[in-house]
């Protein structure tokens, strides 16, 4: 594949799970003496997951925390502790994928990002990480208040991008996200790994 080739293929990162190590766990364990199936256990029985999706679709974090804890007062502190102690739920780059990013990028694909996550949390933690600055554009889902895999947040990149299905290359770590990119005409990598990321980048013809 040449530069100019290139061009036509833009790659479409999602952060959470590829380019980010993400976990309410990081956060959590200290606040439960290092017990991770204690922290398991709290996360369950408050629905974390289910929740935290609100503020991806845009729910604003004083509005969340103020309904999880009117549900479950005993641990307003702890779900408070997520709001004001966020930068800590993340681990740190995924370096062998920024590694991958960065080549990527010098060898003059276009550059994307569509992930799910709170505007007022990415602007936390995006100064925090050069590698952000590397994309053409980022679409984060609480902008557009739709969440992966709802097919309409594709759709939504496409349009701000002006970009085809078919010449986009999304890698993403959930296999539900995947599919529905699949069947709407995206390229697609199920990211399982730097290994196996490699691979997969070279068997789509991407060059780097």
């Amino acid at each position: 594949m040449t530069l100019s080739e290139n061009h036509n293929l833009a790659i479409v990162f999602d952060f959470g799970g590829v380019l980010l190590d993400w976990s309410p766990r990081y956060l959590y364990k200290k606040h439960f003496n290092g017990d991770i199936e204690a922290v398991d256990r709290f996360l369950a029985e408050v629905g974390f997951y289910a929740w935290n999706d609100e503020q991806d679709r845009g729910r604003p974090f004083a509005e969340a925390v103020a309904e999880l804890s009117a549900r479950f007062p005993q641990y307003a502190g702890l779900i408070r502790t997520y709001d004001e102690e966020y930068a800590q739920s993340i681990g740190g780059p995924i370096q062998t994928s920024v590694d991958k990013l960065r080549a990527i990028k010098q060898a003059g694909y276009p550059l994307y990002a569509l992930s799910n996550w709170s505007v007022e949390k990415f602007e936390v933690v995006r100064p925090k990480y050069d590698f952000m600055d590397w994309f053409d554009d980022i679409l984060i889902s609480g902008e557009v208040k739709l969440i992966k895999p709802d097919p309409r947040i594709f759709e939504a990149f496409l349009e701000r991008t002006h970009r085809r299905a078919e010449k986009c290359l999304f890698i993403d770590d959930s296999a539900q996200n995947i599919a529905v990119a699949r069947g709407m005409d995206f390229k697609t990598i199920h990211y399982q790994g730097p290994e196996q990321l490699d691979a997969e980048l070279r068997r789509q013809g991407v060059s780097f």
